[in-house]
């Protein structure tokens, strides 16, 4: 007789069947986005070749002074700024402030955000649109960034974007099609399919572990199936029995 009960065997075979099935699709998205991952670059994702290689900081002089422009101002913080060529104070990261009136600038305007992506933008890119946006939901290529935003289009058939804070002028992010795609098999690579960022879910510690299960189930039904095993322990079960009889 065979070391394992020929049900056991089917059941067994069964299971690992129907669990290949329902986690097929989930191995071949895993497969796929760690292929492209391995494949690409990152600063091609992140959109580096569309900005110029280097950006030199604008120099200011004849700035005021922190206590002289926010004399009652708790400062916890302070950064300077280049908008459009004009200084800028960004204190506590909260309040943009002129350098050197001391006049608060409540958000940049669209024109002036227009001028800070051309500083950091190919000069061959041309602006095909400009929107400016106040929310974003989870699955938004801006999603997190600060708002409200302008987003800077181009005419380029990688649909190439630029994000620059309403805020405080900051130039945030450049969004393409390679970024979404790489965005979009990060989500089926992480199986968060809310904010691509949890590598946490209850769904991929189901799926890994299903799949650990199948794996494993598949070894066992090597194991099981191998001729050199089965006349191995059927050989030692005959010889357990042939003991047994002499015994007797």
């Amino acid at each position: 007789m065979p070391f394992v009960k020929r049900k056991t065997a089917s059941n067994l075979r069964k299971a690992h069947r129907y669990l290949g099935i329902f986690l097929g699709i989930q191995f071949l998205m895993w497969t796929i986005s760690g292929i492209y991952f391995s494949w690409t670059d990152i600063d091609e994702i992140h959109g580096d070749h569309f900005r110029k290689a280097h950006v030199h900081p604008t120099g200011f002089s004849g700035l005021a002074g922190i206590a002289e422009i926010a004399p009652e101002e708790e400062i916890h913080s302070v950064q300077l700024k280049d908008i459009a060529g004009e200084p800028y104070y960004w204190l506590n990261g909260e309040k943009l402030v002129h350098a050197r009136s001391g006049k608060e600038k409540e958000e940049i305007t669209e024109a002036e955000a227009v001028q800070i992506a051309g500083r950091y933008m190919l000069d061959s890119l041309k602006i095909s649109q400009v929107e400016r946006i106040t929310s974003t939901g989870d699955h938004h290529e801006y999603r997190g960034g600060s708002l409200p935003a302008f987003v800077i289009s181009y005419n380029s058939p990688q649909n190439v974007k630029a994000y620059i804070s309403a805020l405080d002028g900051s130039f945030r992010s450049v969004r393409h099609r390679d970024w979404r795609w790489f965005d979009f098999l990060w989500m089926t690579h992480t199986m968060d399919y809310e904010t691509r960022d949890d590598f946490n879910t209850t769904v991929l510690r189901a799926f890994s572990l299903l799949g650990l299960i199948t794996v494993l189930s598949g070894f066992v039904l090597w194991f099981i199936s191998s001729p050199t095993m089965m006349r191995l322990f059927g050989k030692k079960g005959k010889t357990k029995k042939v003991r047994r009889k002499q015994a007797g």
